[in-house]
């Protein structure tokens, strides 16, 4: 056995985002579930249709206090908020990927050693009861429960723990004093594969076609798929692919979809200029080869991204993912 530690495998991460997916859609959530290694590197993320931006870079966020702290993310939270100010604020310094240090993130442990971690974020994944949520979708064991929790108990197959605040106060101000039996709770129940994830599928179609033209040129990569803000609808990485392939890939998927052309054409585009791009918007974006725009009938619908292994490379994988797509 090797000495070296290695994070989740792709395989394992996606099987986990896909039960969070199914239960996301059973609840009626929209948002973003993702995980990422122990290494601190993203292994798998998925955003539901009409999820919003913002919600994956939050749940990367948490997943990565999880996984590196190994941690549940409410206990880093706890921590965060009783350090004297400079602590904290160095903390987040250092750890830039830890910005976000909200609740609801778990470790992934196998074998007894965290591999990972999980969270969810995003447009209606929180710890409030959505609007006419019947009270035994958000019950656990006949016990009051919040839907972001129960999405990661759910995918994780463990035992539902809150992770934020008070479930009971909540559920009484919903429900009242109404009472359910353990045979009644339908929360950790088994979820129907989700069906309408329409936008979802698509991307992660581009991930899989991007991914077995890699593996037919012998290399590892890690891919993006943004939506036209320059928001990740999916991420995937390959197993053992270098880490900073997951943040060209996001970096030049963005950059492709915000403008419309090759990330590679950026540079002859705009000049000099072309660097001073990234500080327009909050999505970070990169001015170099990797990722092609996403176009249907005229209208730039989002960027593929690939990243991890020569540029050049990566532009063509990008280029011949996207025109299978099309096809």
């Amino acid at each position: 056995m090797s000495v070296h530690p290695r994070d989740l495998p792709l395989a394992d991460a996606r099987a986990l985002v896909q039960r969070a997916v199914d239960k996301a859609e059973q609840l009626g959530l929209r948002g973003g579930i993702a995980v990422v290694g122990a290494s601190g590197a993203l292994v798998t993320a998925s955003r539901l249709d009409r999820g919003g931006a913002g919600g994956m870079a939050r749940a990367r966020s948490k997943a990565w206090i999880s996984a590196t702290q190994q941690i549940p993310s409410t206990e880093h939270l706890h921590r965060m908020t009783t350090l004297p100010a400079p602590i904290a604020s160095g903390f987040v310094t250092v750890s830039p990927e830890a910005v976000f240090p909200g609740a609801g993130g778990m470790p992934i442990v196998v074998d007894g050693v965290v591999v990972a971690g999980i969270a969810a974020s995003g447009a209606t994944v929180s710890p409030f009861l959505p609007a006419d949520v019947a009270p035994e979708v958000v019950s656990a064991d006949g016990e009051p429960a919040n839907p972001e929790d129960l999405l990661i108990a759910y995918a994780l197959g463990v035992p539902y723990a809150g992770q934020h605040g008070d479930d009971r106060a909540r559920w009484r101000e919903r429900f009242g004093d109404l009472v359910l039996s353990p045979a009644d709770s339908l929360g950790m129940r088994a979820a129907p594969a989700a069906v309408v994830q329409h936008e979802l599928a698509w991307a992660t179609g581009l991930c899989d076609a991007a991914i077995a033209a890699a593996a037919a040129r012998g290399v590892r990569v890690s891919v993006a798929v943004a939506d036209p803000g320059g928001d990740t609808i999916r991420e995937d990485r390959m197993d053992d692919a270098v880490a900073g392939g997951v943040d060209v890939a996001r970096a030049t998927a963005a950059a492709a979809a915000r403008f419309g052309m090759p990330s590679a054409d950026l540079v002859p585009a705009f000049g000099v200029a072309a660097p001073l791009l990234d500080s327009l918007a909050p999505p970070t974006i990169l001015a170099a080869p990797g990722a092609v725009p996403l176009v249907v009938d005229g209208r730039v619908i989002g960027g593929l991204g690939v990243g991890g292994a020569d540029p050049g490379l990566c532009a063509e994988i990008a280029a011949q993912a996207a025109g299978e797509a099309a096809r």
